[in-house]
Protein backbone atom coordinates (compact mmCIF):
# COMPACT_ATOMS: atom_id res chain seq x y z
CA UNK A 1 0.00 0.00 0.00
CA UNK A 2 1.38 3.53 -0.72
CA UNK A 3 2.26 5.93 1.77
CA UNK A 4 -0.08 8.65 2.31
CA UNK A 5 0.27 12.00 1.30
CA UNK A 6 -0.17 14.54 4.05
CA UNK A 7 -0.55 18.57 2.50
CA UNK A 8 -0.84 20.16 5.46
CA UNK A 9 2.35 18.91 6.84
CA UNK A 10 4.21 20.23 3.72
CA UNK A 11 2.20 23.27 3.86
CA UNK A 12 3.14 24.15 7.55
CA UNK A 13 6.87 22.92 6.96
CA UNK A 14 8.23 26.45 6.77
CA UNK A 15 11.11 24.53 4.41
CA UNK A 16 8.41 24.61 1.73
CA UNK A 17 9.29 27.57 -0.61
CA UNK A 18 7.78 26.24 -3.86
CA UNK A 19 5.24 23.61 -4.93
CA UNK A 20 4.34 23.12 -8.76
CA UNK A 21 1.19 21.56 -9.14
CA UNK A 22 1.52 19.23 -12.87
CA UNK A 23 -0.92 17.14 -14.60
CA UNK A 24 -2.91 16.20 -17.49
CA UNK A 25 -5.44 18.88 -18.63
CA UNK A 26 -9.50 18.62 -16.97
CA UNK A 27 -7.87 16.76 -13.57
CA UNK A 28 -9.02 19.97 -11.31
CA UNK A 29 -4.78 21.10 -11.19
CA UNK A 30 -6.05 24.54 -11.01
CA UNK A 31 -8.38 24.73 -8.37
CA UNK A 32 -6.15 22.41 -6.28
CA UNK A 33 -3.55 24.85 -6.77
CA UNK A 34 -5.80 27.18 -5.54
CA UNK A 35 -6.95 25.31 -2.96
CA UNK A 36 -3.50 24.55 -1.64
CA UNK A 37 -2.55 28.32 -1.44
CA UNK A 38 -5.41 29.32 0.17
CA UNK A 39 -5.27 26.38 2.82
CA UNK A 40 -1.59 27.54 3.42
CA UNK A 41 -2.32 31.18 3.73
CA UNK A 42 -5.06 30.95 6.41
CA UNK A 43 -2.22 28.39 8.63
CA UNK A 44 -0.41 31.76 8.31
CA UNK A 45 1.93 31.44 4.80
CA UNK A 46 2.32 34.25 2.84
CA UNK A 47 1.47 32.98 -0.61
CA UNK A 48 1.85 33.52 -3.97
CA UNK A 49 -0.48 31.34 -6.65
CA UNK A 50 1.07 31.43 -10.23
CA UNK A 51 -0.91 29.65 -12.78
CA UNK A 52 0.30 29.62 -16.62
CA UNK A 53 -3.11 28.25 -17.50
CA UNK A 54 -4.74 29.95 -20.02
CA UNK A 55 -8.41 29.33 -18.06
CA UNK A 56 -9.90 31.60 -16.35
CA UNK A 57 -10.91 29.98 -13.34
CA UNK A 58 -8.61 30.60 -11.08
CA UNK A 59 -9.31 34.31 -10.98
CA UNK A 60 -12.87 33.17 -10.89
CA UNK A 61 -12.47 30.78 -7.78
CA UNK A 62 -10.65 33.71 -5.99
CA UNK A 63 -13.52 36.13 -6.76
CA UNK A 64 -10.98 38.57 -9.02
CA UNK A 65 -12.31 39.52 -12.24
CA UNK A 66 -8.94 39.06 -13.77
CA UNK A 67 -5.17 38.10 -13.25
CA UNK A 68 -2.46 39.80 -14.91
CA UNK A 69 1.58 39.72 -14.87
CA UNK A 70 1.17 41.36 -11.36
CA UNK A 71 0.53 39.32 -8.10
CA UNK A 72 -3.26 40.48 -6.73
CA UNK A 73 -3.64 39.95 -3.05
CA UNK A 74 -7.27 37.96 -2.64
CA UNK A 75 -9.61 39.39 -0.35
CA UNK A 76 -11.55 37.09 2.16
CA UNK A 77 -9.69 35.37 3.39
CA UNK A 78 -8.92 34.18 7.23
CA UNK A 79 -6.04 36.49 7.90
CA UNK A 80 -6.34 34.79 11.92
CA UNK A 81 -2.82 33.13 11.21
CA UNK A 82 -1.34 36.32 9.98
CA UNK A 83 -1.26 34.68 6.08
CA UNK A 84 -1.44 36.25 3.15
CA UNK A 85 -2.79 35.01 -0.39
CA UNK A 86 -1.65 37.14 -4.03
CA UNK A 87 -3.00 35.46 -7.71
CA UNK A 88 -1.15 36.34 -10.90
CA UNK A 89 -1.48 34.97 -14.68
CA UNK A 90 1.72 34.74 -16.47
CA UNK A 91 1.80 36.85 -19.27
CA UNK A 92 4.44 35.68 -21.63
CA UNK A 93 5.20 38.58 -23.39
CA UNK A 94 4.97 41.38 -20.61
CA UNK A 95 7.27 38.48 -18.83
CA UNK A 96 9.84 39.02 -22.15
CA UNK A 97 9.20 43.14 -21.99
CA UNK A 98 10.21 43.20 -18.53
CA UNK A 99 13.52 41.21 -18.84
CA UNK A 100 14.40 43.27 -21.81
CA UNK A 101 13.53 46.61 -19.75
CA UNK A 102 15.38 45.81 -16.56
CA UNK A 103 18.78 43.98 -18.60
CA UNK A 104 19.21 46.93 -20.62
CA UNK A 105 19.67 50.52 -21.46
CA UNK A 106 16.49 52.60 -21.96
CA UNK A 107 17.36 53.55 -25.52
CA UNK A 108 18.55 49.51 -26.18
CA UNK A 109 15.46 48.29 -24.56
CA UNK A 110 13.65 50.51 -26.79
CA UNK A 111 14.95 49.09 -29.83
CA UNK A 112 14.38 45.74 -29.13
CA UNK A 113 10.89 46.17 -28.01
CA UNK A 114 9.88 47.97 -31.52
CA UNK A 115 11.82 45.60 -33.19
CA UNK A 116 9.49 43.41 -35.47
CA UNK A 117 11.35 40.13 -34.97
CA UNK A 118 11.36 40.58 -30.86
CA UNK A 119 7.67 40.72 -31.10
CA UNK A 120 7.04 37.27 -32.69
CA UNK A 121 9.48 35.75 -30.82
CA UNK A 122 8.34 37.03 -27.45
CA UNK A 123 4.70 36.14 -28.77
CA UNK A 124 4.67 32.73 -30.42
CA UNK A 125 8.70 31.12 -30.44
CA UNK A 126 8.44 27.70 -29.34
CA UNK A 127 9.37 27.30 -25.52
CA UNK A 128 9.08 30.76 -25.01
CA UNK A 129 6.15 30.26 -22.31
CA UNK A 130 7.80 27.86 -20.45
CA UNK A 131 11.15 29.65 -20.38
CA UNK A 132 8.99 32.82 -19.09
CA UNK A 133 7.21 30.42 -16.38
CA UNK A 134 10.69 29.72 -15.05
CA UNK A 135 11.62 33.66 -15.43
CA UNK A 136 8.76 34.64 -13.58
CA UNK A 137 8.91 32.01 -11.01
CA UNK A 138 12.93 33.01 -10.14
CA UNK A 139 11.36 36.89 -10.00
CA UNK A 140 9.15 36.01 -7.12
CA UNK A 141 11.56 33.69 -5.64
CA UNK A 142 14.03 36.44 -5.54
CA UNK A 143 12.19 38.89 -3.81
CA UNK A 144 11.50 37.03 -0.68
CA UNK A 145 7.97 38.59 -0.87
CA UNK A 146 6.23 35.54 -0.31
CA UNK A 147 7.89 32.63 1.72
CA UNK A 148 5.80 30.47 -0.40
CA UNK A 149 5.04 30.01 -4.23
CA UNK A 150 2.61 27.73 -5.47
CA UNK A 151 3.18 27.08 -9.50
CA UNK A 152 -0.13 25.82 -11.36
CA UNK A 153 1.52 24.21 -14.73
CA UNK A 154 -0.24 24.12 -18.40
CA UNK A 155 -2.33 21.16 -18.82
CA UNK A 156 -0.99 18.05 -20.83
CA UNK A 157 2.88 16.45 -20.80
CA UNK A 158 3.72 20.59 -21.91
CA UNK A 159 3.54 21.08 -18.53
CA UNK A 160 6.78 19.96 -17.59
CA UNK A 161 8.27 21.09 -20.93
CA UNK A 162 9.96 23.91 -18.66
CA UNK A 163 12.18 21.44 -17.22
CA UNK A 164 14.01 21.52 -21.01
CA UNK A 165 14.17 25.21 -21.05
CA UNK A 166 17.52 26.37 -20.18
CA UNK A 167 18.95 23.58 -22.70
CA UNK A 168 16.42 24.99 -25.36
CA UNK A 169 17.53 28.06 -24.50
CA UNK A 170 20.73 27.05 -25.28
CA UNK A 171 20.39 25.00 -28.39
CA UNK A 172 18.65 28.53 -29.80
CA UNK A 173 21.56 30.72 -28.43
CA UNK A 174 24.07 28.67 -29.47
CA UNK A 175 22.93 27.60 -33.19
CA UNK A 176 24.21 27.71 -36.52
CA UNK A 177 21.54 30.97 -37.18
CA UNK A 178 22.79 32.73 -34.68
CA UNK A 179 26.26 32.19 -34.78
CA UNK A 180 26.37 33.15 -38.64
CA UNK A 181 24.20 36.87 -38.19
CA UNK A 182 26.57 37.53 -34.84
CA UNK A 183 29.70 36.73 -35.81
CA UNK A 184 31.75 39.84 -36.93
CA UNK A 185 34.09 38.40 -40.06
CA UNK A 186 37.12 40.34 -40.91
CA UNK A 187 37.76 40.26 -44.69
CA UNK A 188 41.68 41.42 -44.32
CA UNK A 189 43.08 38.06 -44.57
CA UNK A 190 42.21 35.39 -47.51
CA UNK A 191 40.32 32.87 -44.85
CA UNK A 192 38.18 35.71 -43.59
CA UNK A 193 37.45 36.63 -47.20
CA UNK A 194 36.49 33.08 -48.02
CA UNK A 195 34.42 32.87 -45.12
CA UNK A 196 32.64 36.21 -46.11
CA UNK A 197 32.19 34.94 -49.36
CA UNK A 198 30.30 31.59 -48.14
CA UNK A 199 28.21 33.82 -45.43
CA UNK A 200 27.02 35.80 -48.06
CA UNK A 201 25.60 32.80 -50.03
CA UNK A 202 23.98 31.38 -46.53
CA UNK A 203 22.46 35.18 -46.17
CA UNK A 204 21.18 35.13 -49.61
CA UNK A 205 19.74 31.77 -49.26
CA UNK A 206 18.17 33.44 -46.07
CA UNK A 207 16.77 36.50 -47.75
CA UNK A 208 15.02 33.80 -50.17
CA UNK A 209 13.21 32.17 -47.78
CA UNK A 210 12.70 34.90 -44.97
CA UNK A 211 12.61 37.93 -47.10
CA UNK A 212 15.06 40.70 -47.02
CA UNK A 213 13.41 42.88 -44.18
CA UNK A 214 12.53 39.48 -42.28
CA UNK A 215 16.16 39.05 -42.17
CA UNK A 216 17.49 42.68 -41.21
CA UNK A 217 15.00 42.33 -38.47
CA UNK A 218 16.74 39.36 -37.29
CA UNK A 219 19.98 41.01 -37.54
CA UNK A 220 19.41 44.18 -35.68
CA UNK A 221 17.44 42.33 -33.28
CA UNK A 222 20.18 39.69 -32.45
CA UNK A 223 22.73 42.29 -32.48
CA UNK A 224 20.91 44.75 -29.77
CA UNK A 225 19.79 41.69 -27.89
CA UNK A 226 23.39 40.35 -27.86
CA UNK A 227 24.31 41.18 -24.39
CA UNK A 228 21.91 39.55 -22.99
CA UNK A 229 22.10 36.22 -23.82
CA UNK A 230 24.15 35.31 -21.42
CA UNK A 231 21.85 36.17 -18.42
CA UNK A 232 18.92 34.48 -20.04
CA UNK A 233 20.96 31.20 -19.79
CA UNK A 234 22.16 31.94 -16.73
CA UNK A 235 18.47 32.77 -14.85
CA UNK A 236 17.16 29.64 -16.35
CA UNK A 237 20.07 27.23 -15.03
CA UNK A 238 19.37 28.83 -11.67
CA UNK A 239 15.72 28.38 -11.64
CA UNK A 240 16.50 25.09 -12.97
CA UNK A 241 18.80 24.44 -10.00
CA UNK A 242 16.20 26.07 -8.10
CA UNK A 243 13.41 23.55 -8.42
CA UNK A 244 16.07 20.40 -7.92
CA UNK A 245 16.74 21.81 -4.72
CA UNK A 246 15.38 21.39 -0.83
CA UNK A 247 12.22 23.34 0.09
CA UNK A 248 10.90 22.73 -3.64
CA UNK A 249 8.17 20.20 -4.23
CA UNK A 250 6.29 18.89 -7.60
CA UNK A 251 2.62 17.40 -6.79
CA UNK A 252 1.20 15.34 -9.41
CA UNK A 253 -2.54 15.90 -9.87
CA UNK A 254 -4.45 13.14 -11.68
CA UNK A 255 -8.14 11.89 -11.51
CA UNK A 256 -9.12 7.95 -11.79
CA UNK A 257 -9.51 7.60 -15.05
CA UNK A 258 -6.96 5.59 -17.29
CA UNK A 259 -5.82 8.24 -19.58
CA UNK A 260 -4.96 11.06 -16.57
CA UNK A 261 -3.41 8.24 -14.45
CA UNK A 262 -1.11 7.22 -17.57
CA UNK A 263 0.15 10.82 -17.84
CA UNK A 264 0.65 10.94 -14.28
CA UNK A 265 2.97 8.03 -14.67
CA UNK A 266 4.88 9.99 -17.59
CA UNK A 267 4.89 12.91 -14.71
CA UNK A 268 6.43 10.79 -12.00
CA UNK A 269 9.50 8.91 -14.41
CA UNK A 270 10.54 12.29 -16.26
CA UNK A 271 10.81 14.26 -12.39
CA UNK A 272 12.95 11.27 -11.44
CA UNK A 273 15.05 11.23 -14.38
CA UNK A 274 15.66 15.31 -13.74
CA UNK A 275 16.31 14.29 -9.87
CA UNK A 276 13.30 16.63 -8.84
CA UNK A 277 11.63 16.42 -5.65
CA UNK A 278 8.12 14.50 -6.01
CA UNK A 279 6.17 15.02 -3.06
CA UNK A 280 3.31 12.39 -4.09
CA UNK A 281 -0.07 12.31 -6.22
CA UNK A 282 -3.30 13.92 -5.52
CA UNK A 283 -6.00 11.76 -6.39
CA UNK A 284 -9.09 14.33 -7.78
CA UNK A 285 -12.85 13.52 -7.49
CA UNK A 286 -13.16 9.90 -6.49
CA UNK A 287 -16.45 8.68 -5.95
CA UNK A 288 -17.32 6.65 -2.94
CA UNK A 289 -20.29 4.84 -1.46
CA UNK A 290 -22.89 7.12 0.13
CA UNK A 291 -22.18 8.12 3.54
CA UNK A 292 -25.98 8.06 4.85
CA UNK A 293 -28.91 7.69 3.13
CA UNK A 294 -33.25 7.57 3.78
CA UNK A 295 -33.89 6.33 7.31
CA UNK A 296 -35.56 3.22 5.85
CA UNK A 297 -32.69 2.08 4.24
CA UNK A 298 -30.78 1.57 7.72
CA UNK A 299 -27.13 2.67 8.71
CA UNK A 300 -25.95 -0.01 7.07
CA UNK A 301 -26.78 0.79 4.06
CA UNK A 302 -23.16 1.31 2.80
CA UNK A 303 -22.07 -2.24 3.25
CA UNK A 304 -24.71 -3.50 1.03
CA UNK A 305 -23.14 -4.64 -2.11
CA UNK A 306 -23.88 -3.00 -5.10
CA UNK A 307 -26.14 -6.38 -6.51
CA UNK A 308 -27.67 -6.31 -3.06
CA UNK A 309 -28.44 -2.50 -3.42
CA UNK A 310 -30.05 -3.53 -7.04
CA UNK A 311 -32.24 -5.91 -5.99
CA UNK A 312 -33.46 -4.54 -2.75
CA UNK A 313 -34.48 -1.57 -4.92
CA UNK A 314 -36.49 -3.52 -7.36
CA UNK A 315 -38.07 -4.97 -4.52
CA UNK A 316 -38.85 -1.75 -3.20
CA UNK A 317 -40.26 -0.32 -6.21
CA UNK A 318 -42.13 -3.37 -7.29
CA UNK A 319 -44.16 -3.26 -3.48
CA UNK A 320 -44.71 0.98 -4.52
CA UNK A 321 -46.42 0.11 -7.59
CA UNK A 322 -48.44 -2.69 -6.26
CA UNK A 323 -46.98 -5.33 -9.00
CA UNK A 324 -48.35 -8.62 -8.94
CA UNK A 325 -50.83 -7.87 -5.66
CA UNK A 326 -48.08 -6.94 -3.19
CA UNK A 327 -49.58 -4.75 -0.04
CA UNK A 328 -49.64 -1.14 -0.68
CA UNK A 329 -46.10 0.08 -0.05
CA UNK A 330 -45.32 3.02 2.49
CA UNK A 331 -44.77 6.37 1.87
CA UNK A 332 -40.67 6.93 1.10
CA UNK A 333 -40.37 3.67 -0.60
CA UNK A 334 -39.79 5.40 -3.95
CA UNK A 335 -36.98 7.95 -3.08
CA UNK A 336 -35.61 4.80 -0.87
CA UNK A 337 -35.08 3.00 -4.37
CA UNK A 338 -33.73 5.76 -5.69
CA UNK A 339 -30.73 5.88 -2.70
CA UNK A 340 -30.12 2.30 -3.25
CA UNK A 341 -29.97 2.51 -6.82
CA UNK A 342 -27.86 5.70 -6.59
CA UNK A 343 -25.90 3.82 -4.05
CA UNK A 344 -24.87 0.77 -6.37
CA UNK A 345 -24.02 2.97 -8.73
CA UNK A 346 -21.78 4.69 -6.87
CA UNK A 347 -20.19 1.47 -5.80
CA UNK A 348 -19.67 0.50 -9.29
CA UNK A 349 -18.04 3.72 -10.33
CA UNK A 350 -16.06 3.09 -6.73
CA UNK A 351 -14.74 0.17 -7.67
CA UNK A 352 -13.75 0.86 -11.22
CA UNK A 353 -11.53 3.69 -10.00
CA UNK A 354 -9.98 1.36 -7.82
CA UNK A 355 -8.90 -0.86 -10.20
CA UNK A 356 -7.31 1.60 -12.20
CA UNK A 357 -5.90 3.27 -9.61
CA UNK A 358 -4.03 0.52 -8.09
CA UNK A 359 -2.36 -0.51 -11.26
CA UNK A 360 -1.06 3.21 -10.98
CA UNK A 361 0.40 2.08 -7.23
CA UNK A 362 1.10 -0.96 -8.07
CA UNK A 363 3.74 0.80 -10.94
CA UNK A 364 4.69 3.23 -8.23
CA UNK A 365 4.44 1.98 -4.66
CA UNK A 366 6.81 4.61 -3.22
CA UNK A 367 4.89 7.57 -4.41
CA UNK A 368 2.63 9.23 -1.73
CA UNK A 369 -1.25 9.34 -2.60
CA UNK A 370 -4.22 11.16 -1.29
CA UNK A 371 -7.41 10.66 -2.51
CA UNK A 372 -9.73 13.61 -2.62
CA UNK A 373 -13.72 12.95 -2.59
CA UNK A 374 -15.69 14.35 -6.00
CA UNK A 375 -17.61 16.85 -4.79
CA UNK A 376 -21.13 17.80 -5.69
CA UNK A 377 -20.99 20.82 -7.46
CA UNK A 378 -18.31 22.93 -9.08
CA UNK A 379 -15.70 25.18 -7.31
CA UNK A 380 -16.42 28.70 -8.44
CA UNK A 381 -15.45 30.32 -5.11
CA UNK A 382 -13.39 30.42 -1.92
CA UNK A 383 -15.90 28.86 -0.07
CA UNK A 384 -15.72 25.79 -2.55
CA UNK A 385 -11.82 25.90 -2.43
CA UNK A 386 -11.98 25.87 1.18
CA UNK A 387 -13.70 22.71 0.76
CA UNK A 388 -11.17 21.35 -1.39
CA UNK A 389 -8.85 22.35 1.22
CA UNK A 390 -10.86 20.50 4.52
CA UNK A 391 -10.19 17.26 2.14
CA UNK A 392 -6.63 17.30 2.40
CA UNK A 393 -7.29 17.49 6.02
CA UNK A 394 -9.78 14.93 5.94
CA UNK A 395 -7.69 12.27 4.63
CA UNK A 396 -4.11 13.16 6.33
Amino acid sequence: MNPRLHIDRLIDDRRTRIIVCCGSGGVGKTTTAAAIGLRAAERGRQVCVLTVDPARRLAQSMGLTSLDNTPRLVDGIDVEAGGSLHAMMLDMKRTFDEIVEGHADPARAAQILANPFYQSLSSSFAGTQEYMAMEKLGQLRRSDEWDLIVVDTPPSRSALDFLDAPERLGRFLDGRLIRVLTAPVKATRPFGRVLNAGLSVMTGALTKLLGGQVLRDAQTFITAFDTMFGGFRERAEATYRLLQAPGTSFLVIAMPQPDALREASYFVERLAEERMPLAGLILNRVHRPISSGPASIGAGSTRLSAAHSLAAAETLEAASQNVGGAPEAPPGYTAAAAALRLHAERMNLGERERRVAGSFMSAHPAVPVIEVPALPEDVHDLAGLRRVGESFAGNS
